[in-house]
């Protein structure tokens, strides 16, 4: 059995305070991308298998042997059902790692998915949310796979009728890797929550001083680069242009798709998705 987990983007990010348990609050919207790793799921069948096979291929992963998010997903399930055979799971990743695109939350949570429908566990939908909240603050969204407003530490989930139809979307990663904790301690002061659906109802002609994403003044000081992809988005022709998450993704919203000569012939990644 086959999936394919699939990417996302921040429109708007700005955090509201720090919580009692150490987390923070946020605000954004979390807006689903057809770019997808592929994930496969088979049981093993040799003599003496260990309880999990995990298989990487695709793009490089700073992640050390056994911290994959799939990995503890199959963990977290297995010490739920512990008569889940020894099992393969294979991960081919096409999204880029720590890019703020939400690749590794995604891979978690349909592992979570992918191993209860493949073994017929019965587990609800608010098991499965509680699992992929052990897994990351941002995992529940991928159990929803629709445009939500994210609050809470981004597990409160408000799914909205949104889409960016007659737009062109890009990505581009730069290649580095934003650590999302040192991100967060690169903040300075909190943010003030705002009507982030009535932003988004307007044009995104109209967002470049209102949805702001408060990562990019303290990440751009510390990578400058993606403040130079984002000024070269907006030189481009984009709308609007923001860092995802807490980066190093950047996305440029375009009325039509168009050439990048500046971007597509650094090597970076570069991909059209809408």
């Amino acid at each position: 059995m086959v999936v394919f987990p699939h990417a996302k983007i921040n429109l708007g990010l700005r955090i509201t305070g720090r919580r009692e348990d150490g987390y923070h609050n946020v605000q954004t919207l979390f807006y689903p991308i057809p770019l997808h790793d592929v994930l496969e799921i088979l049981e093993n069948k040799q003599p003496d298998a260990p309880p999990l096979e995990f298989r990487l291929t695709g793009n490089d992963l700073p992640n050390a042997p056994g911290t994959n998010l799939c990995e503890k997903a199959f963990h977290l399930i297995k010490a739920l059902h512990p008569q889940i055979p020894p099992t393969v799971l294979h991960l081919h990743k096409a999204i880029p790692a720590g890019g703020g695109m939400g690749g590794g939350s995604s891979d978690g949570t349909f592992t979570l998915q992918l191993l209860n429908s493949y073994y017929r566990l019965g587990i609800n939908e608010d098991m499965l949310h509680n699992l992929s909240l052990e897994l990351g603050s941002d995992c529940p969204f991928f159990l929803k796979n629709q445009p939500c407003i994210g609050t809470g530490r981004g597990e409160q989930l408000q799914p909205v009728d949104f889409n960016l139809k007659g737009y062109a979307l890009v990505v581009i990663n730069p290649g580095l890797s934003v650590s999302t904790a040192e991100a967060f301690k690169m903040l300075k002061q909190f943010s003030e929550p705002v009507d982030l659906e009535h932003i988004i109802r307007q044009s995104p002609d109209n967002w470049k001083n209102t949805l702001v994403n408060d990562f990019e003044t303290p990440v751009f000081a510390v990578h400058p680069v993606l403040k130079h992809i984002k000024d070269t988005l907006y030189e481009s022709g984009a709308v609007y242009a923001s860092l995802s998450g807490t980066g190093s993704t950047l996305y440029g919203i375009f009325k039509e798709q168009k050439p990048l000569p500046g971007l597509a012939s650094s090597g970076y990644f570069v991909k059209w998705v809408e």
